[in-house]
């Protein structure tokens, strides 16, 4: 809460002083860098073929609990029937939660391990270009921004060169 409340003093400090001296302003959207660009993009292909067969198992499961799921509500089934039913759908959801659980782990660590140079280059690409276009400031995940400041269009050029 601190930081958002010097952000906001920042901000307005600067937007005080803009008045006095031509200030000029700017914002960077980061997830529309990270959906958008060229880099981002192939990055999102290469982790769905990484991650796609773990995927495709925890489909599988899930098809085969629904079975399961109509078999138990069959009120003609026999108790040994149900009982073994109910003891693979235990297993199923064990397995199920645990895959899942390290699927997103590892998923989540991989686009982080992935993603660290897109921002790395966008930082770079937007540091040039507020050097080239004689920026005094640039603000990345605002809570709003009026879209003429927006520079993301910019930077997204920029990366997909």
């Amino acid at each position: 809460m601190k930081a958002l409340l010097w952000a906001a003093a920042i901000v307005s400090a600067v937007a005080m002083s803009a008045q006095a001296a031509d200030l000029k302003m700017g914002y960077v959207n980061t997830e529309r860098i990270y959906r958008e660009a060229a880099p981002a993009i192939a990055i999102q292909k290469r982790l769905d073929k990484e991650f796609g067969e773990r995927r495709n198992e925890l489909k599988k499961m899930e098809a085969r609990a629904k079975e399961l799921e109509s078999q138990l509500a069959k009120s003609s089934l026999n108790s040994d029937d149900r009982k073994r039913y109910e003891r693979e759908y235990a297993a199923l959801d064990r397995d199920y939660r645990a895959k899942g659980r390290e699927l997103s782990e590892d998923f989540n660590q991989r686009r982080n391990e992935e993603f660290a140079s897109v921002q790395e280059r966008a930082n770079r690409a937007l540091k040039q270009l507020a050097e080239r276009e004689q920026y005094d400031l640039i603000l990345q995940d605002v809570v709003y921004v009026n879209p003429k400041y927006d520079l993301t269009p910019k930077v997204l050029k920029e990366l997909d060169r």
